[in-house]
């Protein structure tokens, strides 16, 4: 069976693009990253993605024109690759209904918490914040409300008593390029089925997958 032509869209470093790269070099693997596009001409993993030999594309939200001229031409280089799924990694634009209308089920987003607590911007601060003793990240499907797609595949890692933003993000960002490889695979696979608001997984294994527990002991 071919493998799905994945296109990562980022604003950014990249550092979850580059795990899913990482995933796609193994030849088993069900989905090839075909295309990085950006919506910034600045972003750091425009230059990892090129030394890997990833074919590289900017759409400047700022020289679009506006929203919807920027989401169609955001379509038109999606449709001229050929694209089967799109990935969102550190992507900071909000997608209209016009444009997700045409990603049904195959477009999915990372976000660092765990869905549907604290969705937006700052999560890692918030969590400490409240208190929380266990945090992590989600990957979703997209929808036209932010953070609020049927969840795939989330990761938790416990909140420990002298953490600080920076050092909780380390450990969910490790989770993040864990999570994100597994729900591509399953996406590309055709193993995931949608029942209302909720993702279901099929094949052997999905049930202990779907949620990667708590990967650092707590400190004494």
């Amino acid at each position: 069976m071919a493998r799905k032509r994945a296109a990562v869209l980022i604003s950014g470093r990249g550092s979850n693009m580059a795990a899913l790269i990482g995933a796609a070099r193994d030849p088993s693997y069900p989905a090839e990253i075909a295309l990085v596009i950006s919506n910034r001409p600045d972003a750091a993993g425009l230059a990892h993605a090129q030394e890997c030999g990833i074919p590289t594309k900017v759409v400047d939200h700022k020289r679009a024109g506006g929203r919807e001229d920027f989401e169609q031409a955001l379509q038109t280089v999606l449709e001229q690759h050929e694209i089967d799924v799109v990935c969102l990694a550190g992507f900071m634009r909000v997608l209209t209904p016009w444009l997700l209308s045409r990603w049904p089920a195959r477009l999915i987003n990372v976000h660092p918490a765990l869905l549907p607590a604290f969705p937006g911007l700052g999560t890692h601060a918030r969590a400490l914040a409240t208190g929380v003793r266990i945090h992590g990240a989600t990957v979703h499907f997209v929808v036209p409300e932010v953070d609020a797609g049927p969840i795939i595949v989330q990761g938790a890692v416990p909140v420990l008593a002298d953490d600080t933003e920076e050092t909780l993000a380390k450990r969910v960002l490790a989770v993040e390029h864990r999570i994100y490889p597994q729900a591509l695979r399953w996406l590309a696979e055709g193993r995931i089925a949608l029942a209302g608001a909720r993702c279901r997984i099929a094949g052997e294994g999905a049930p202990a997958d779907a949620l990667i527990v708590p990967c650092d002991p707590p400190r004494p």
